[in-house]
């Protein structure tokens, strides 16, 4: 069978897009019924089901399916496979339970290619059976193209002098209206005109359907505006392409009056493509599902000001019933990013503490005291170490960011030089108050805009984080205190007590929501393509999609 996924990411606003394509195989599978996990619901909400495959052992499903794809939301899926015997061949009550799967969507996207035993009921093995997902990236809608066109022998409309021409460009809608794609300057008194270069997304020029249908027009302009028909003719931007690579690229330019009238009439002239270049503006499901992989780091304050962790006001206070803020944040966020490191080993640091042995400040030090090797095993491992570091530490200050940016984007650094997109940072900033090294602070961002590197920084308490928000490039760009300007603005900057009353899907979705922009601006920005991709780049006119679709068989 197959699955797809898809979503555009605009701000604030989301939008159905791309899909993306799944295929899955069931070893002992004849029917497969996929569910999708709501993450409010307490069941499992059916998706579809495959196809019946009579007699296997070893079934191949042909059918696809389509979900929308969310990277900053886990979306939960379960797959179950069924041995049939009822007439209908679907969901018959004597149907034998042969195995289920549960994982994330963002799995099946990081990994793209996913085996999984099938488990009964209480996690038992069911044998040596085994499902597989494949997943590929359907979007189809991120092209532009740039197109180039002359003329040659038009006819000369004017009488004291030659013909003006323009060109428009037309696609052709499914209620067969006419809208109009694009027009060229006018080329003043030439009978063979030579067009400006002029680029169109595929989007707009027909709909991502490379067969439908286009018109082309000629015109002699006109100052007052009635200018006069010249010729058309038609074609489809598939037409174009092979026209092009086989150096046939030219059209009769013909006005259906003259046609009529004229008995050896040909054409009024003949429109030549003289250059046609497609470009690929890759989305964020291109470069994971091209083996980019997503490092994250997460960086906790442990200034003085969170209060003593042992008691129940601390911001620390580690009550056994409710994490706190910082766990709640951590978890939303990194729950998300796990799917999509491949070694599932996380950075954790501390800063504003006084340390062991010699409890001297550190802004910079592994929560796990291990200063050759500061990852730990998953989230919960970070989780771990956070508990086991608080009664080791002092609370102590100021609050310094500066050195933990400057840290990770080190590492990112030394990524850069590797000239390929294989590996993006994610900083998680977790801070109680405003920065005190806000200078040093800017300027490290500033720095590491230049890197693959997004920051993520979540406010926790109620302090006043007014100033926090100078750091969020959304309301103008970041500056340094030298006044050189960000590169591309990375940092999300989240106060916590906003969302405090909110699940943590609505957390992570809020925080992570700028990283698959973020991400794709960079790569543009350094014209990397995904890993496994040989297209061309386009640097994105506007925010690029984080949607995609995933088929599976």
């Amino acid at each position: 069978g197959a699955l797809r996924w898809r979503r555009e990411l605009n701000p604030g606003v989301c939008v159905p897009c791309p899909s993306l394509p799944v295929c899955l195989v069931g070893e002992r599978a004849p029917l497969r019924v996929p569910l999708l996990k709501g993450l409010l619901s307490r069941g499992c909400l059916q998706v579809d089901r495959t196809e019946v495959v009579r007699s296997s052992l070893h079934p191949v499903f042909s059918k696809v399916f389509t979900l929308d794809y969310y990277f900053e939301e886990v979306q939960k899926l379960r797959f179950e496979v069924y041995d049939t015997h009822g007439p209908c061949s679907l969901g018959c009550q004597d149907d034998d339970f042969l195995g289920g799967m549960e994982c994330t969507l963002g799995q099946i996207v990081a990994q793209k290619k996913m085996t999984r035993a099938l488990l009964l009921k209480f996690g038992r093995n069911a044998g040596k059976s085994t499902i597989t997902v494949i997943a590929e990236d359907i979007s189809g809608n991120n092209g532009y193209v740039e197109l180039s066109f002359r003329a040659r022998k038009l006819d000369d409309k004017d009488l004291f002098s030659k013909s003006d021409p323009f060109l428009e460009l037309y696609r052709i809608n499914d209620d067969q209206s006419e809208q109009l794609v694009y027009r060229t300057e006018v080329v003043k008194n030439d009978l063979s005109p030579v067009w400006e270069p002029f680029k169109v997304s595929l989007c707009n020029l027909c709909c991502c359907e490379e067969t439908r249908p286009l018109k082309c027009l000629v015109w002699d302009h006109d100052s007052r505006g009635k200018h006069d028909f010249i010729g058309e003719f038609s074609t489809t931007f598939e037409e174009m392409q092979k026209a092009f690579r086989e150096h046939q690229a030219q059209w009769d330019c013909v006005n259906a009056k003259y046609k009529q009238k004229k008995r050896h009439y040909k054409n009024s002239g003949v429109v030549i493509l003289t250059d046609l270049k497609f470009y690929r503006v890759h989305s964020f499901l291109d470069y994971i599902m091209g083996g980019c992989q997503i490092h994250f780091t997460v960086a906790i304050d442990f200034t003085a000001s969170n209060g003593d962790p042992r008691n129940s006001c601390s911001l620390h206070y580690i009550n056994p019933f409710q994490p706190n803020e910082y766990l709640q944040a951590l978890l939303a966020v990194g729950e998300i990013c796990q799917d999509y490191d491949s070694d599932k080993r996380f950075s954790a640091l501390g800063f504003g503490a006084r340390i062991p042995p010699k409890y001297e400040v550190s802004h910079d030090f592994a929560i796990n005291f291990n200063p050759e090797d500061d990852e730990c095993e998953g989230i919960q491992g970070v989780v771990e170490a956070y508990q086991n570091c608080l009664p080791r530490v002092q609370l102590y200050g100021p609050t310094n960011v500066a050195p933990i940016i400057s840290k990770v984007a080190r590492m990112a650094a030394a990524e850069e030089h590797s000239g390929e997109a294989s590996q993006y940072y994610i900083l998680l900033v977790l801070t109680d108050g405003v920065v005190t090294d806000m200078a040093d602070t800017r300027e490290a961002i500033v720095r590491a805009s230049h890197l693959p590197m997004s920051i993520i920084i979540v406010g926790v308490g109620n302090a006043d984080f007014t100033d926090m928000q100078t750091l969020d490039g959304d309301d103008g760009v970041l500056r340094s205190p030298r006044g050189e300007p960000a590169l591309r603005d990375i940092v999300q900057f989240v106060p916590f007590r906003e969302l405090k009353s909110a699940s943590p899907a609505a957390l992570a979705k809020c925080v992570l929501a700028e990283v698959p922009r973020q991400l794709v601006e960079y790569y543009s920005y350094r014209e990397l393509p995904p890993r496994d991709s040989s297209c061309s780049l386009l640097a994105p006119t506007s925010a690029p999609e984080s949607v995609g679709s995933v088929a599976g068989g």
